[in-house]
């Protein structure tokens, strides 16, 4: 495939429908946009190991939320690898691109430089946390740090909290095409049966007293039998199908899933993006107390903050934080 068209996947979500068997998905590409975020820090590998699963997971669970809204990922443990955060923000408007960020925190102390990634987590949680905006509630589903990786435990939350049966399949690393210097290249799938109330649901015929015909029990049978088949086909795909960068995410449905009428929707770009700002760093400042503003006080008298996100640096009179100037404060004995 020439070199000039890799860029009409790259950075994209593609969701799909296979017609065949109620099942829905969503392809992912993060080549630049994984890039962007990890050039942010100077994590070690395990820590970016875990940024990019945690990465392409909100990408493609992320596409799934309406407008305007936000979804993050939480993930937080008792191991070296204490948080590793991210959000997808949706478009304001219909065909414009999504925006996605994630950052890490842990203790270098205590890593594990040659041993899996998950287990740097420890015992903690995975929370996927939805926020549709003012005057709404957030939402928070909140399921235990198992199955070996941040995806199975993606897949617990959906089976438990949304009784969805999901799968997921991801891939990333650095690798160099010829010609070309070392990058980052991410891919991933996922798969869910959809809800039987989905407006996407195929329509099937009805019986007098308006139920689907046929009985639920042999419903349920042909929707196991149906996911059984289609996660068998997902189990084949190959690294390199999944991250590309010369097959493209249609290619990789077609190869997988010809024979389930697949249909493929409009693809989501994606960019990397922050939503920090002096106003915003302002009100999260706002929460602490004085002697905390002193604490966060340089010897100029400044009030400096960091985003942990994308690494840009803020500075700030204490008077403009509704503050006196801070004063040094003397510890009793």
């Amino acid at each position: 495939m020439p070199q000039n068209s890799l860029p009409s996947w790259d950075d994209t979500v593609l969701p799909f429908q296979l017609d065949r068997c109620d099942i829905r998905g969503r392809v992912a590409r993060l080549d630049g946009v994984l890039e962007q975020i990890l050039a942010q820090h100077s994590y070690p590998p395990v820590i970016e190991a875990l940024v990019a699963e945690a990465t392409l997971l909100t990408a493609m669970i992320g596409q799934m939320i309406d407008l305007r809204w936000k979804l993050s990922l939480q993930i937080r443990g008792d191991g070296p690898a204490r948080i590793v955060a991210t959000d997808y923000l949706a478009p304001a408007n219909a065909g414009e691109p999504a925006q996605l960020r994630a950052y890490a925190s842990f203790d270098d102390s205590r890593l594990d430089p040659t041993g899996d990634p998950f287990a740097q987590i420890g015992k903690g949680q995975f929370a996927i946390l939805i926020d549709q905006g003012k005057g709404t509630t957030p939402y928070q589903g909140i399921t235990p740090l198992t199955g070996g990786t941040l995806s199975a435990c993606a897949e617990t939350y959906f089976a438990q909290s949304e009784q969805l049966p999901t799968r997921f399949r991801l891939a990333a690393g650095r690798s160099r095409l010829p010609g070309e210097q070392e990058r980052w290249r991410a891919g991933g799938m996922m798969l869910q049966q959809m809800p039987k109330a989905s407006p996407l649901a195929p329509n099937r015929p009805a019986t007098d007293d308006g139920a689907t015909s046929g009985s639920e029990p042999a419903k349920d049978a042909t929707a196991a039998e149906n996911w059984n088949r289609v996660n068998h086909l997902l189990d084949t795909v190959e690294e390199m199908e999944l991250i590309g960068p010369t097959v493209s995410p249609t290619q990789v449905l077609w190869r997988l899933f010809h024979e389930e009428q697949p249909r493929i929707f409009e693809a989501q770009q994606i960019v990397f993006g922050c939503t920090c700002s002096p106003d915003r760093v302002r009100q999260s400042l706002s929460i602490y107390s004085a002697k905390d503003i002193d604490h966060m006080t340089n010897e100029k008298g400044v009030v400096t903050a960091d985003c942990q996100f994308c690494g840009a640096h803020y500075e700030f009179e204490p008077r403009s934080l509704g503050l006196d100037a801070a004063e040094p404060t003397s510890e009793p004995d």
